[in-house]
């Protein structure tokens, strides 16, 4: 039996290489064996730090008995859902046409041709209610297929052309009035969970993109917003020791968490951690909680050589057994004497755009030097190594692990990711090089959905291309617009657009926002638990839209978000006082940087920054609002005072 999983790019295969189980990996050698041997397909999703997929694996997978049958009757195809999203959103809307229970491990029966025919989650290795053994599946479906296989291609058929239908549907609406966007706070606002927070009823997730969206709005909105993240951060959800939030709970007070630790879920939070931190925070919870997130990130999270893995696992070896949380549960000093959960090391571009985004948004207001360097520097080394792993000839890749890289395609949730954390490392930074990749990831999503006919239906952003495989096999479906855990792809290029457009690239970056997210927005205010990214994204465009541009003189200093010099105390002082207020505001772009940094961003393009100067060899700060700018100041309290802006004459 040939192990062809030994060499994959995910850990979660590689964890499957030596069962007994022939496994394939995703591609089409696959469809072709199955179509050689006239057998159906087993098409296994999951991922590395999900707890019943390792249940699952060890129950069945590892079982020598249901892998002969495995071998005998179908062709098993092992995919990783994190390393081909694509692969999985496809199954997985197929998989609704047999099951209300939808999860991983997903489990899908497909034809030779990839059509799917029945699915469904985790089944035991014996009957437990109404949920049938998993080797009485085997044999059910392999009957079928040797029986009744007419029935099942027609089946395959009608999904596949469902699937293709809803996939083809136009789209089109307009931006939602303040009204509808007040409304869609009013519907989550009735949804909350008011002795606990967080919202419906278990399992209960952290909805990063909800609060994002909350933390948009004023009013009871942000009340809202940060009221949930508090009641998270209190609750078993959140790990006291290491930081971090767990992925969801099972109960309703946010206790039995699945301990697994996502990394797109504390990078959104993060984020959010630290906007909140720079209100008015009575009590100090919020800046604890920013720094404990940055912490987790860049020590649990960051990998060797730079990057952050994805995930951590949910279970450890304690005792000499496997234990499902039993990790978390210890103290500090109990975890130092035990092997900590594995990490899933697999690099993926869009997850790690979020952690350098969140990780750069946090050095650019912390008021701590030495942390805020400390995210800075870890923010840095994972956008150089993502950009050269992970991009080659202005076409990006979506995962690698140790240096290989895996043929999976990029998706567009990778490239507005990605781009959108390079922009926000470029402003903490001072750095334009950041800024121009990340233009260069839209211009090419831009020109994609020319090419691919997105444009022509209203989306106007595009992946380089689809999986080669599903496109193969008729079965690749644009990106959903719905989110979960993280923004859609839509939602993140708009993001990227938007912020483009704010720091003076050109209007045509926000058109495209613009067309992007009224795409989407009927939906999304009837539906705003699934699309608080899109949301959030739609308060920006219907709000005062301030930039604020901080230029301190040219002296001996390090290339950081907090350029030093030695001018005399007084104007030490106002300098001090200057650039602690431009880190405490609220505003959609915030840059501090020196002259030199200020003209090469104009030089690149970024209108936000021309003529931009530290007058009279001091720092000086520009406040604007869309481009209409006041006189610049020189000290934090002229700064704070600045309601609204003068125009310069």
């Amino acid at each position: 039996m040939a192990n062809r999983l030994q060499g994959a790019v995910s850990p979660y295969l590689r964890g499957h290489a030596d069962n007994p189980v022939d496994w394939f990996p995703w591609g089409a050698d696959a469809f072709a064996a199955a179509r050689e041997r006239d057998v159906p397909v087993l098409v296994s999703i999951g991922y590395a730090t999900c707890h019943w997929c390792h249940v699952m694996a060890r129950e069945s997978f590892s079982d020598p008995a249901v892998a002969a049958v495995l071998n005998r009757d179908f062709v098993a195809i092992k995919v990783d859902r994190e390393e081909h999203p694509g692969v999985d959103g496809s199954y997985l809307a197929a998989a609704s046409a047999f099951t209300r229970e939808l999860g991983w491990p997903l489990t899908v029966f497909a034809t030779p041709e990839g059509r799917a025919f029945y699915a469904g989650t985790y089944f035991p290795p014996r009957t437990v209610g109404g949920t049938p053994a998993f080797g009485e599946v085997l044999a059910a479906v392999a009957e079928a297929w040797r029986t009744r296989r007419g029935e099942l291609l027609a089946m395959g058929e009608e999904v596949a052309r469902a699937l293709a239908g809803a996939a083809s549907a136009t789209t089109s609406g307009e931006l939602p009035t303040a009204a509808a966007l007040g409304g869609a706070v009013e519907a989550l606002a009735a949804d909350e969970d008011r002795e606990f927070g967080g919202f419906g009823p278990p399992p209960k997730f952290p909805v990063p993109t909800v609060l994002g969206f909350l933390a948009e709005m004023s009013g009871t909105g942000a009340v809202l917003g940060a009221r949930t993240l508090r009641r998270m951060a209190a609750s078993p959800l959140f790990d006291p020791v290491d930081g971090g939030f767990f992925r969801y709970a099972t109960r309703r007070d946010w206790s039995e968490p699945h301990y697994e630790r996502m990394l797109p879920d504390n990078a959104l939070l993060l984020g959010l951690a630290v906007r909140a931190s720079r209100r008015a925070d009575e009590l100090g919870w919020a800046a604890p909680l920013a720094a404990d997130l940055a912490r987790f990130l860049t020590t649990t999270m960051a990998l060797p050589g730079g990057g952050f893995a994805s995930a951590q696992d949910s279970e450890s070896i304690l005792d000499g057994r496997r234990d499902e949380g039993g990790f978390y549960r210890l103290d500090a000093d109990g975890r130092a004497a035990v092997d900590p959960p594995a990490l899933d090391e697999k690099l993926l571009s869009g997850w790690n755009g979020l952690a350098i985004g969140a990780l750069a948004e946090f050095a650019a207001r912390e008021l701590d030097a030495s942390a805020a360097a400390s995210a800075l520097t870890a923010a840095r080394a994972a956008a150089s190594l993502v950009l050269e792993r992970h991009l080659a000839g202005g076409v990006l890749r979506r995962a690698s692990l140790d240096g290989t890289v895996s043929d999976a395609a990029a998706t567009l949730e990778d490239v507005g990711m990605l781009a959108g954390g390079l922009l926000r490392l470029s402003l903490a930074s001072g750095e334009p090089r950041w800024a121009l990749t990340a233009q260069e990831l839209i211009d090419r999503a831009l020109e994609d959905a020319v090419a691919s006919g997105a444009e022509a239906r209203g989306i106007p952003f595009a992946p380089p291309r689809p999986d080669a495989t599903l496109d193969a096999l008729g079965l690749a479906l644009p990106d959903d617009p719905a989110e979960g855990a993280a923004p859609s792809g839509l939602t993140s290029c708009a993001d990227a657009a938007l912020l483009l457009a704010q720091l003076g690239a050109g209007e045509t970056y926000r058109a495209a926002a613009e067309r992007a997210m009224a795409s989407v927005a009927g939906v999304a205010a009837a539906r705003p638990i699934a699309f608080g990214g899109a949301l959030a994204v739609m308060a920006r465009l219907a709000a005062r839209e301030v930039q604020l541009v901080a230029v301190v003189p040219e002296r001996a200093s390090d290339e950081g978000a907090s350029p030093e010099g030695k001018p005399d105390e007084g104007l030490a002082r106002a300098e001090a006082s200057l650039l602690a207020e431009a880190r405490r505001a609220d505003v959609a772009v915030r840059a501090i940087v020196t002259e030199r940094q200020a003209r090469a961003f104009a030089e690149a393009g970024f209108e936000l920054f021309a003529g931009r100067m530290a007058l009279d060899g001091r720092a000086t700060a520009y406040r604007c609002e869309h481009f209409v700018c006041a006189l610049p100041v020189h000290d934090g309290r002229a700064l704070a005072g600045l309601a609204s802006p003068t125009i310069e004459g």
